[in-house]
């Protein structure tokens, strides 16, 4: 088990941050005697999927429902399938926009490499 401040580096956050994830529901540590927080290994490999969550872009309001949906147990698998599958969505379109970036500036640079050969044939 882990005090606030070692789980905080530990997970590479702030102690305000896992506050924060706490009052959000997407945190629920143990507390001591003193009443003090508790963080197990199971929060640090449910934290690293939140900040995975964060990292494809998926809205803190659809972690907060998968996290509450999470909590509910396995009866709750289809539904956070379907967060997964909406956000695998949203990723695949901004792949097809980046994509078509690429393009545009793989024909812009085509168009110089061309020019410049154009000019060094003299």
């Amino acid at each position: 088990m882990y005090h606030i401040g070692e789980f905080a580096q530990r997970v590479a956050l702030s102690i305000d941050t896992l506050r924060y994830y706490e009052k959000l529901g997407l945190l629920q540590p143990k507390r001591d005697n003193h009443q003090q927080r508790l963080y197990s290994d199971q929060d640090l490999t449910w934290l690293a999927f939140i900040k995975r969550l964060k990292q494809i872009g998926m809205p803190m309001r659809d972690i907060q429902t998968y996290a509450k949906l999470r909590a509910q147990g396995d009866t709750t698998i289809t539904a956070r399938m379907t967060l997964l599958h909406h956000q695998t969505e949203r990723l695949l379109i901004a792949r097809a926009e980046v994509d078509a970036q690429l393009k545009f500036l793989d024909r812009k640079l085509t168009i110089y490499q061309d020019r410049l050969r154009e000019l060094t044939k003299f």
